[in-house]
């Protein structure tokens, strides 16, 4: 039986996070709404309750019946967790004097107790909450206090509960991999399990029963996600699965034959579909993003639509859908996030049954499930790129011309990217989350070129950090690659005078420009 970590949503920002830390133990994890802990599981180990927007004493905050699983699995409450565990047993939470938010140092720390096992004193945690715990419950004690946070962590004498006010799952908190792998490994008992091999044995099994000898359709976009789910699906059920790959006409300089040319090396059975013809003229004239976006989807379903009633015998539809995009923390709050990316045209005649093989994976662990599938390294490190391509990628109306310009300017960036390896020896491309170039179309500026002036489009450089694109900042570039790629996309793409580099973080921007 496989052993599970369950950490229960009450809302936060930083839920994933801990999902994350978690797997990183080679430990596999839930993430559950609060209110819906699997009270019959045998496979639960251990439980964590995670921040939430809430204070405790809000009408509206988020509340569990602890009893559920107190005293009966180990349980570690963070911040919001830790402020309830202590108001629902007895003790106290008040609002702060000032808001407690950022950097803090455990001044005391109970090495002897077993989250802080291996901990230093005065190791570096993040705080980030407006209560603070005044009293703890009677039969727990204090194990880590701060300058300002004398309860910064405490735990029960009778029970296996502990409680920490701070963040352990962010990267400021310089020990909490070592708390977390402390809660998860000793105090749980995790035998550390999860890993890729381990989810490739188990997966392809699954499918095979899933499936039995049924046919597939996947809907392939050239991604990670999209093409690791294929090649799983492939080792699984071997030809019965049928991929639909289709060019809208706004991919990367060549995108469209390179990823057709990586497919067949994967031995994977694809139909391509050019159906930029349609696509262009449906986007004629039309310069603003959300419709951008709605006419592109429109026309994608109604083209796979097309393709997938030929294959009249299938019956499973399957998706590169990932763990971020069906984790439930939206219903908690009552908020959409992120819209799920399933392709809801489908006719609902074809009565297609969905099989998403990759719908427990974060994405990182995807690129590791993808090598251990011996897939190869450019497809698996490669950047987000947004559904509707680049159409998103153009200010103003979409034409084949702007296209052209976009993806001779993008190709000369990313090959510039691939190709500049920095000082510690790493390509600048596998340091950047996301990488891409934007035609400001709308945009013309004066330039010479020679003895001649010119009036042309600029074009921005965008290139961002990130971990989960949730947040994001701008990429540090090396001004001598900058000045070499400017250089380039300014000689050699006619209708482009001038290059500009983004250097907004995400919030407030976001990564595209549409």
């Amino acid at each position: 039986m496989q052993q599970k970590i369950i950490i229960l949503d009450f809302g936060s920002q930083t839920t994933q996070l801990i999902g994350r830390r978690v797997r990183e133990l080679d430990t596999f994890c839930e993430i559950l709404p609060y209110n819906k802990f699997p009270k019959d599981d045998p496979s639960v180990i251990g439980v964590i309750l995670s921040g939430s927007p809430y204070s405790v004493h809000d009408p509206e905050a988020f509340k569990v019946d602890l009893s559920q699983f107190v005293g009966r699995l180990p349980v570690l409450g963070i911040c919001y967790g830790a402020q309830f565990i202590s108001h629902t047993l007895g003790g106290k939470v008040e609002k702060a004097d000032s808001r407690e938010y950022g950097r803090a140092n455990l001044e005391t720390v109970d090495t002897t107790n077993p989250l802080f096992k291996g901990f230093e004193q005065h190791s570096q945690v993040w705080m980030s909450h407006g209560d603070t715990i005044t009293a703890i419950p009677a039969d727990f004690q204090v194990i880590g206090s701060t300058k300002d946070v004398r309860n910064a962590a405490f735990a029960s004498t009778k029970q296996p509960v502990w409680a920490v006010q701070f963040h352990p799952e962010v990267f400021h908190t310089v020990q909490g991999t070592q708390l977390l792998k402390n809660f998860v490994v000793d105090i749980c008992g995790s035998r550390q399990e999860w890993s890729a091999a381990s989810f490739v044995d188990s997966t392809v099994a699954e499918l095979k029963s899933q499936i039995g000898d049924d046919r597939v359709i996947l809907g392939l976009s050239g991604g990670v996600d999209s093409s690791v789910a294929a090649v799983l699906l492939n080792r699984a059920i071997g030809d019965r699965l049928t991929c639909i790959f289709v060019d809208h006409g706004m991919l990367r300089k060549n995108e469209f034959q390179q990823v057709m040319d990586d497919y067949k090396v994967l031995g994977l059975n694809v139909i391509g579909v050019d159906a930029s013809e349609k696509f262009f003229a449906d986007l004629a004239g039309v310069t603003e993003p959300e419709q951008k976006r709605k006419i592109i989807g429109r026309d994608f379903v109604e083209v796979f639509n097309a393709e997938a009633k030929k294959i009249t015998d299938a019956k499973w539809l399957a998706q590169g859908t990932i763990y971020p995009d069906r984790i439930e923390s939206l219903n908690i709050t009552g908020k959409v996030i992120k819209s799920h990316h399933n392709v809801g045209g489908l006719p609902k005649e074809m009565h297609l049954q969905l099989c998403e093989p990759l719908k427990w994976l974060f994405k990182d662990e995807v690129r590791r499930v993808g090598r251990q599938l011996g897939m190869p390294e450019h497809l698996i490190t490669r950047h987000p790129f947004p559904g509707p391509g680049l159409a998103v990628r153009i200010l103003g109306d979409i034409t084949r011309e702007k296209v052209r310009i976009l993806q001779d300017a993008d190709d000369i960036y990313i090959r510039g990217l691939r190709e500049y390896v920095d000082t510690d020896g790493v390509a600048l491309y596998d340091k950047i989350w996301q990488a891409g170039a934007i035609l400001l179309s709308t945009v013309r500026s004066v330039g010479v070129m020679g003895d001649e002036r010119t009036y042309e489009n600029p074009v921005a450089l965008r290139a961002v950090t990130s971990t989960d694109a949730m947040t994001a900042d701008w990429a540090h570039l090396p001004y001598d690659f900058m000045a070499k790629v400017s250089n380039e996309i300014i000689n050699k793409v006619r209708g482009v005078n001038r290059v500009c580099y983004d250097i907004s973080s995400k919030p407030p921007a976001t990564i595209e420009w549409e």
